[in-house]
């Protein structure tokens, strides 16, 4: 026999596994970002939707949730049972909206409130046809659960008709799944013509993973084929390793063709009276309820760990796309070093200017000259690092997430940026300039705007500009051209990482708001290593 041992301890650390799950998050499109994905969202509804709740009221009526393919009869079986018409049922398809909660009417307060289900608002009694299967294409049915009491129903046992599997809905496909998972009992209900289809046996391979408690029923089986039909559908059972589940066969009758009135209760008897024994048996609720709790639990030693490798591969793949922002800047920021310490700045019409000055060409025309050029590398060095980030990022599947594909910074905001440095830059170099010529003597002191330029073009020139620092000398002294220089190189290489630096993290930003971090996979195997020890 299988019991249940609920402590309160054991809801805790469930608790806290259930909220690692929830943080667990994989925005980069691997190639198992979709599987962990739906993983996690399974797995987060059924601690919410059932084992939490389960263990916290082990007492609660078993639900059994009857689910299955479009047209399977899930609707007239549930009526059936019930013996009155609780569930909307209908030869259109899909028929079954809003999710249909039956129970005994003194079971009402477990389900009227949020113990299970919590996502889904709670309406009372029949509701109109709302016309929700016609829907159009991406409009959202509302979640909702419409709870029902019946005196036929015995005490301890609900049913809730799930809407289909395969509806052409994919909330309802998503909602469908979510109330399976919220079940004591699954009900999975298949036709003699489609019980070979694929999805009610992707449900049934889901149920033996988790061994969960499953029923099936084989439903609107003609009379003449009985015996084959159901000897054939034994044998994929068998085969599928679940020869032992209860199994139920309804024949086809005018009632269940037209999907308008109820089955005679000859032909769910044998059905009921099951589910019946499973509510009313001390015994037997017990051993229900812990087996599919027990199958959930155990079923979480495989689940997790492959949740945590998923997070795991996303925090790789994340790396590897920071590496290459990294790298690409790192060694262009390098090169553009080389290039400044070579003289690359002073070229084209700064170099024109240079030779012109000062006859020809003003101070501030030689420094505009410079700043511009010097803006001109700096744009080249970045421009260079994006596009070897692109090249990088092409063969990694994690950079066509949403936040990140073609949305590297545009060259116009970048010139603009650089730009504004350089600028930023000239301006504190002609303050160091006036701070140098102030303490020379007024007589002899040289235009602090033309000091500016010298030891810009000393800078930035290279081996072409010699003779700015050998004028520079003779305006200011050795020592304040010394000084002056050393003080305006520091301030270039301030402002030359400061702008690598920035554009950089332009180009991480994107990523860093994906919040792909390595502590997620820790904190699932931690939270897993805990439950394991406290069962």
């Amino acid at each position: 026999m299988v019991t249940l041992d609920v402590r309160p301890q054991l809801l805790d650390t469930l608790s806290a596994l259930r909220d690692r799950v929830a943080a667990a998050r994989f925005p980069l499109p691997l190639a198992g970002a979709p599987r962990a994905r739906a993983n996690r969202d399974e797995l987060l509804a059924q601690l919410d939707d059932y084992l939490v709740p389960r263990l916290r009221d082990p007492g609660a009526p078993l639900l059994a949730v009857v689910g299955g393919s479009t047209g399977a009869g899930k609707s007239t079986l549930v009526n059936s049972i019930v013996g009155r018409r609780v569930s909307q049922a209908g030869v259109l398809r899909p028929t079954t909206r809003t999710p249909v909660l039956v129970c005994h009417p003194e079971d009402h307060h477990w389900f009227s409130g949020m113990r299970v289900l919590p996502h889904l608002t709670r309406v009372w009694g029949p509701q109109p046809d709302t016309g929700d299967d016609l829907l159009l294409p991406g409009e959202a049915a509302p979640r909702a659960l419409r709870v029902e009491t019946a005196e036929s129903l015995p005490r301890g046992l609900a049913l809730l008709d799930a809407p289909d599997i395969d509806s052409l809905l994919s909330d309802n496909r998503v909602l469908a799944a979510e109330l399976i998972c919220a079940a004591d009992i699954w009900i999975m209900v298949t036709t003699a013509a489609r019980y070979a289809d694929a999805v009610p046996w992707h449900l049934l391979r889901t149920a033996k993973e988790y061994d969960v408690t499953l029923v099936t029923v084989l439903d609107r089986v003609p009379h003449q084929v009985v015996s084959e039909v159901s000897r054939q559908y034994g044998a994929l059972l068998t085969k599928a390793g679940l020869g032992d589940v209860p199994r139920f066969t309804v024949p086809e009758l005018p009632e269940s063709a037209w999907g308008a009135g109820l089955l005679p209760s000859t032909a769910v008897a044998a059905l009921r009276t099951w589910l019946v024994h499973h509510a009313q048996d001390a015994a037997a609720h017990e051993h229900v309820m812990a087996r599919t709790a027990h199958g959930l639990l155990d079923s979480l030693k495989a689940r997790m760990p492959e949740l945590a490798g998923a997070v795991a591969a996303q925090y790789a793949a994340a790396l590897r796309l920071t590496s290459a922002v990294e790298s690409a800047y790192d060694g262009e920021h390098a090169r553009l070093r080389g290039r400044l310490q070579s003289g690359a700045v002073l070229a084209g019409d700064a170099l024109k200017r240079w030779r012109a000055f000062p006859l020809d060409c003003t101070a501030g025309e030689l420094l505009d000259a410079l700043v511009e050029s010097l803006g001109a590398l700096l744009l080249c060095a970045v421009t260079a690092a994006d596009e070897r980030v692109d090249e990088a990022w092409r063969r990694e599947p994690g950079a066509a997430a949403p936040g990140l594909a073609g949305r590297h910074p545009s060259p116009d905001k970048a010139e603009h940026r650089i730009g504004l440095a350089a600028r930023r830059w000239r301006r504190e170099l002609e303050e160091y300039a006036e701070d140098e010529v102030r303490d020379i003597e007024r007589s002899t002191a040289p235009d602090s705007e033309s000091v500016a330029a010298l030891v810009a073009t000393a800078l930035l020139g290279g081996s072409r500009a010699r003779a700015a620092g050998e004028r520079l000398a003779q305006r200011i002294g050795a020592h304040g051209a010394l000084r002056l220089r050393d003080r305006a190189e520091r301030l270039l290489n301030d402002t030359v990482d400061r702008v690598v630096h920035t554009e950089r993290e332009r180009r991480l930003a994107p990523l860093d708001a994906l919040d792909v971090r390595a502590e997620p996979q820790a904190e699932l195997i931690a939270a897993m290593s805990v439950l394991q020890k406290e069962r």
